[in-house]
């Protein structure tokens, strides 16, 4: 089922999503399974699963020289979601990205996920690699979100990248994407995001997940925002908890958020990280009340596939 539609069906009533991620190399899809039996009490209405782009491993040489090896650490998004559809009867919806995919590499993606009866997806650009900059497009690949978005309209369409195939077949996915209540920090200001945003939902976008947020107010702005701007599509906060100190700090590098400064001061005041993931949880069973009173569709968790403090924070909520 689509997004759009169990929102419709829940009628109001405010709903738990999840996001995992998918295990390293080399490991099973145990914890995957784990986290899924944790988590599926609360009967969410779907589970996203990241991709990861490539990375690159140097490997140094007898002769002293550095080979750069790409490697991808997370791999099988796809089968993962398949795996989750079967096991569990609940929805999956994979994240596509931009980056260490061509066009092509896309496109046959996006029939495997029509095959497997995935009705959703969330289009992403993806992250820079480690050590790069800025992202780099992958050669024959997307560099922007809006044209990878273009590309699964064009297939919800029928239209394929090669113009000789006949009859196509039109794909009916749902299409998610990304919005960023504090801004996206690559763009100049606010008002140039939100032009983007306004955009992904003209093509064809229908439902928006946030990036997470600790202020209940940003997220409340950003909705109006877009309400006043003909932006109807259901707005999903993406929410996490707070679990160390260290996290004070690696957030707002990585994400490029702001933590209000009652929180900081809460968690730095803390003696041990269990102190910090109590403080963390009242903070965020306080916000995701805030956020069903407000009317919040779906609130959706980033787990970081560790199900323990989000598992707290729903059962004082469901």
């Amino acid at each position: 089922m689509k997004i759009v539609d169990h929102i419709k069906n829940a009628k109001g009533n405010p709903l738990f999503s999840f996001e995992l991620l998918p295990p390293a190399k080399g490991q099973g899809i145990k914890s995957i399974f784990s986290t899924m039996d944790e988590l599926m009490e609360f009967k969410p209405p779907f589970i996203d699963v990241t991709y990861h782009r490539e990375d690159y491993l140097y490997k140094q040489h007898d002769n002293g020289l550095l080979e750069r090896v790409a490697y991808r650490k997370r791999p099988g998004t796809v089968a993962i979601c398949a795996a989750i559809m079967s096991k569990y009867k609940v929805d999956a919806v994979p994240h596509l990205i931009c980056g260490g995919f061509t066009k092509e590499e896309t496109e046959n993606a996006l029939i495997d996920l029509n095959f497997l009866g995935i009705d959703n997806v969330l289009v992403l650009r993806g992250d820079a690699r480690k050590g790069d900059p800025d992202f780099i497009p992958t050669p024959g690949g997307h560099a922007f979100a809006t044209d990878l978005l273009q590309q699964v309209v064009d297939m919800n369409q029928g239209q394929y990248l090669h113009e000789d195939i006949e009859s196509s077949a039109k794909t009916n996915f749902c299409i998610g994407v990304a919005g960023y209540p504090e801004k996206h920090f690559e763009a100049p200001n606010f008002n140039t995001d939100f032009k983007w945003l306004k955009k992904k939902v003209e093509m064809g976008a229908e439902f928006i997940v946030t990036q997470m947020f600790f202020n209940v107010e940003k997220y409340k702005e950003f909705v109006t925002k877009c309400r006043e701007n003909d932006i109807h599509v259901p707005i999903i906060p993406g929410l996490k908890p707070l679990t160390t100190k260290k996290q004070l700090i690696t957030l707002p590098k990585i994400f490029h958020l702001d933590i209000p400064e009652e929180l900081s001061d809460a968690v730095d005041s803390c003696k041990t990280n269990a102190d910090v993931r109590q403080v963390g949880e009242e903070w965020l069973v306080n916000q995701c009340k805030e956020l069903i009173k407000f009317g919040a569709p779906v609130l959706h968790f980033y787990t970081m596939s560790n199900p323990g403090p989000t598992k707290k924070i729903v059962e004082r909520l469901a």
